[in-house]
């Protein structure tokens, strides 16, 4: 997977899927499982162990490596139906509720975290890794090495982000990494900008069930409500499909929010 240039986290992924799917099925050997033995497996992970869709076709994706990659056995694989994912829309916060966050975060390196989470649309893997170098003050564009899929891409540079991030710098000095672990060298963990959300959302007063990536979401869904094309969002969120994208066209309020409701028009024409 090195030789493939895999990423580390896809490694360890795979290397724990493997790892559990080789336990179920001893003492056979995975040579020599059969394609039932395999979907015998799958099956465990959906009914006993209440995996979601998306976390089993992740445990397929490693045996199809295992079997077509490493054994050159893709018949094992190809006879096993994948899951069906859950459609589900993401949670979106509006942009007073981003706001909120923000202002109730009094540590300048987390807040200035978040900020650039939402204001780029950064995924958190993303902002813990930042290097002084790859924010681009002159251009007002941050530059992404490597991102997701081993892909380069420029997204945006606010100029409320900056301002807070010229701030964050005189006062804490960052030496490589933009924002760095308690050790000082290494970059801060994703854990921890994830614990802080939490406890601001908490603090904000707000309901919702969201996450670090719900910024990222909200970046997206307030670009496309206030005019941007989707390309271009595409572009800045890395998405190598734009069906992925499109997601944002279901909550975002651009063209749901030209429709009256029926109770809105009979109230309305019961009046006059």
């Amino acid at each position: 997977m090195r030789l493939r240039n895999y990423s580390l986290k896809t490694i360890k992924s795979y290397t724990s899927c493997l790892r559990s799917y080789i336990g179920f099925i001893k003492p056979v050997h995975p040579r020599d499982a059969s394609s039932l033995l395999i979907r015998d497996y799958l099956i465990n992970l959906i009914e006993s162990r209440g995996m979601q869709a998306s976390t089993v076709n992740q445990h397929m994706n490693a045996l199809r490596y295992l079997y077509a990659e490493l054994y050159k056995q893709p018949f094992h694989i190809n006879a096993l139906t994948r899951p069906m994912k859950e459609k589900k829309l993401p949670v979106i916060l509006d942009k007073d509720e981003a706001l909120r966050i923000f202002q109730v975060v009094e540590n300048p390196k987390h807040r200035t975290m978040l900020m650039l989470v939402y204001s780029a649309g950064l995924r958190v893997g993303e902002v813990v890794k930042l290097k002084i170098e790859d924010v681009d003050s002159k251009r007002k564009l941050i530059h992404l090495h490597s991102a997701k899929g081993k892909k380069d891409r420029y997204t945006l540079l606010s100029d409320v982000a900056l301002d807070s991030l010229r701030a964050y710098y005189k006062e804490y000095k960052p030496k490589d990494y933009l924002f760095e672990g308690a050790e000082g060298r290494k970059h801060l963990s994703e854990r921890s900008i994830q614990q802080v959300f939490e406890r601001a959302v908490k603090k904000a007063g707000i309901r919702k069930h969201v996450t670090v990536h719900s910024l990222r979401h909200a970046f997206a869904t307030h670009l496309l409500e206030s005019g941007v094309d989707l390309r271009y969002i595409q572009e800045l969120l890395g998405h190598a499909s734009s069906k992925t994208t499109e997601i944002y066209t279901h909550v975002s309020k651009k063209s749901l929010g030209k429709i009256v409701s029926p109770l809105d028009m009979a109230f309305h024409t019961g009046s006059k």
